[in-house]
């Protein structure tokens, strides 16, 4: 399909996955609308010199400025995510509420592809307040703009993240590694660059016989597993230690009490959760992408750092 002038805005555009998205679709010849609260973010990142990428100031929670920051484009990808809530920000108002706010004004404005990012697992009926509103974010959405595509990715790693960094910088740190439970959680952690390439490709398809896509790396880890696995890359051998789970909703209600909590009880739900994509929904493969393993990443970042 060709590109050119089919502009895509993205919504979420300066963020950990989003600024990818970016730049995978100008690789495609998409030009791309930026839209986030703070443009002058969006020209940090990438620069005024590119005719084709454009910055520009929107609030998902305010619909004519959703309006405005969709006005001509062929498609969308709403990549704004919440995964602490304060203040008005909640992951109902974020992930429901603005959610259905950008696919209604996508469907209003004539938008032909609207790819919406949820997660795996998502789920109106689950306990975790996350997941749910993760899931009934999808149905609202799904209800709004009835072609919408859904992008479902596993928990993602990158240099700049905020999951395998932390991880890596703790397990050097601490003489004691303290696990989430018995640390038999799985997961299949998936590389943000894999991600927002596939993103790119969904996007630039003619034809998306596929509503829903579940992205998730090479490999399923138990979290036991996934810490041995990083600790091993980085040559170190750490002492992990079981710690309840009750013991760990406890900490994290503590920690809600202060102004930029660093642990929440909603993070310590989501370490319960299984996130493994599901061999029934296609995925990386179906798009012809091989993902990047955990390993060969971190051994770039570790190079990078030395």
């Amino acid at each position: 399909m060709a590109t050119n002038g089919r502009t895509v805005t993205v919504f979420g555009g300066t963020g950990f996955l989003g600024r990818r998205i970016v730049r995978h679709l100008r690789s495609r010849g998409f030009p791309v609308r930026i839209a986030s609260r703070h443009p002058d973010q969006g020209h940090r990142l990438f620069g005024r010199d590119d005719p084709k990428l454009q910055s520009v100031g929107a609030n998902i929670h305010d619909e004519r400025s959703v309006a405005d920051a969709l006005a001509g484009a062929y498609g969308v990808v709403n990549a704004v995510s919440l995964y602490v809530e304060h203040g008005q920000e909640t992951f109902h108002s974020v992930h429901v509420e603005s959610a259905q706010r950008v696919a209604a004004q996508a469907h209003r404005t004539g938008v032909d592809r609207l790819i919406h990012i949820s997660g795996i697992g998502a789920d109106a009926a689950s306990q975790s307040r996350y997941i749910r509103k993760r899931g009934e974010g999808d149905l609202a959405v799904r209800a709004a703009f009835i072609e919408a595509l859904f992008i479902r990715p596993a928990v993602m790693f990158g240099p700049d993240d905020a999951f395998l960094t932390t991880i890596l910088k703790l397990l050097r740190q601490l003489p004691v590694y303290p696990m989430f439970g018995r640390g038999v959680t799985r997961l299949q952690p998936a590389y943000v660059e894999d991600v927002a390439e596939a993103i790119a490709r969904v996007m630039q398809r003619a034809e998306t016989p596929s509503k829903i896509f579940e992205f998730g790396g090479p490999r399923v880890y138990t979290y036991e597993e996934f810490l041995r696995a990083v600790a091993h890359q980085a040559g170190l051998a750490p002492r992990l230690i079981p710690i309840p789970l009750a013991v760990w909703h406890a900490l994290a209600w503590a920690s809600e009490m202060l102004p930029s909590p660093l642990l929440t009880r909603n993070q310590v739900e989501l370490m319960q959760i299984d996130t493994v994509s599901s061999p029934e929904m296609p995925g990386f493969g179906e798009l012809g992408i091989s993902p990047h393993s955990v390993e060969t990443i971190l051994q770039e970042m570790l190079s990078n750092c030395g």
